[in-house]
């Protein structure tokens, strides 16, 4: 059973105070849904191996660290641990060698790139001590889109839809074909939860275009209030680089927001359904269910 929808105002969204509250009104709610065929939260499964980037910015394991406290709380019993592909301890390759058992590889990471499609199932393949799965990706999904709209609420990015204004969706950026139609179907989810303001994915590193080149096309089309939405878990370097290319609003890295907690926990629990067999249909209903 879930659980029910509070009542929201009939009115049209008119400020971008108002869509926030629903925003976290819906957020409160999800956060008790248990979805069909998942197990119960109260049931320990696999470790949960969050695995970040890694930053020399002092403030990415701080942030990391607390996306991962929320991961915890909603899911009480649940070993949840951490590792990076570089620049930071613990690195992944450190944690795999002390765990035992079973685990479950969550990037916190937004599209099929490299890191995804090689270096995490190498990572696990080192660690044969262990019996595990790499999950998706935390991109593309409409978690992601509800956390990349929540912050640029926060950072002052108008509620309602104008013809003046747009978006720049920033990325990391990757080599690998399948990654950018991640971050450009991210872009179209986020560009849907706007009320149809456009979204131009940027990149900065390895692809195409970027930030700045993003804010000149939109700004040839006619928009003069761009916004960049930062599509990085934690503050670091690439985050940086584009939030100072904004001509205006940047929204900060998503951290601990409370719809990527729950999407960190969607792809660990996808992850499991997969392990045991179940069928397309189960999985499909519960991404949407999520």
């Amino acid at each position: 059973m879930t659980a029910p929808i509070p009542h929201l105002p009939s009115a049209p969204l008119g400020t971008g105070d108002l869509a926030a509250e629903i925003t976290a009104q819906l957020s409160t709610q999800l956060c008790r849904v248990r979805l069909r065929g998942f197990p119960p939260p109260e049931t320990p499964g696999p470790t949960l191996v969050a695995v970040a980037h890694g930053s020399r910015d002092p403030r990415a394991l701080p942030t990391v660290r607390t996306l991962l406290d929320r991961v915890r709380a909603l899911r009480p019993g649940l070993a949840v641990r951490l590792g990076h592909i570089e620049l930071n301890r613990p690195l992944l390759a450190d944690t795999l060698a002390e765990l035992r058992g079973e685990a479950v590889l969550v990037p916190l990471l937004f599209g099929h790139g490299h890191h995804v499609t090689h270096d995490l199932p190498a990572a696990l393949a080192g660690a044969p001590q262990l019996t595990g799965r790499v999950a998706a990706p935390l991109g593309p999904h409409p978690l992601l889109a509800e956390a990349l709209h929540g912050r640029l609420l926060e950072a002052g990015f108008p509620g309602a839809p104008s013809p003046r204004t747009a978006v720049v969706l920033a990325a990391a950026g990757s080599r690998a074909p399948r990654s950018a139609r991640d971050t450009e179907r991210t872009a179209q989810l986020l560009s849907a939860r706007l009320g149809g303001t456009p979204v131009l994915p940027a990149y900065a590193s390895a692809a195409d275009p970027t930030v700045a080149d993003a804010v000149r096309t939109l700004t040839a089309r006619g928009h003069d209030r761009i916004a960049v939405a930062s599509c990085f878990t934690a503050p670091g370097r690439f985050a940086t680089q584009c939030a100072d290319a904004a001509p205006g609003t940047a929204a900060a890295p998503l951290g601990d927001h409370p719809a990527l907690a729950r999407l960190v926990l969607h792809r660990y629990d996808q992850a499991l359904l997969a392990r045991t067999g179940s069928d397309p249909a189960s999985v499909r209903a519960a991404t949407v269910a999520v």
